[in-house]
């Protein structure tokens, strides 16, 4: 894990790469948690990113529809009292929140998405093929 030490200007990054699995989601948690503590992140500022990430991290790796033997790349970035996490796939149709029936045992996790982060969207990948999907959550105080 990156630790690093920073100049003030320049923003914290770390990333990773995981197979395109349903225990993907676990390892993400796992992660960012372990990252959380190098960065100093406040306790309900992890808890949230960490859901949200677990969400995002399953959704490019139950419903991304792409080659076989493609990962997920997440991508965390603490800068200017933001974390910003990115969830990148090759999967290329972009997200859709929907609203999920009583009954229905799918359908609610990017409405949680839109409930807990400050901010969060998609755009297709610059370079290649896919979808990076994101979000930032403000901090209470800055990293230190």
């Amino acid at each position: 894990m990156l630790g690093g030490v920073n100049d003030g200007n320049s923003p914290l990054q770390n990333e990773w790469w995981l197979p395109r699995h349903p225990r993907s989601a676990r390892r993400a948690r796992k992660y960012l948690r372990e990252l959380a503590e190098v960065w100093r992140l406040q306790a309900e500022a992890t808890d949230t990113a960490v859901l949200i990430l677990s969400e995002l991290t399953a959704n490019a790796c139950v419903h991304a529809r792409a080659p076989r033997g493609r990962y997920v790349r997440v991508r965390c970035l603490l800068f200017a009292g933001r974390l910003r996490v990115e969830v990148a796939d090759a999967g290329s149709a972009m997200p859709e929140p929907r609203v999920a029936g009583v009954e229905d045992e799918g359908g609610r996790g990017l409405a949680l998405v839109t409930a807990l982060a400050d901010e969060w969207g998609a755009y297709p990948r610059p370079y290649g093929i896919g979808k990076i999907v994101w979000f930032e959550l403000k901090l209470a105080t800055t990293h230190s």
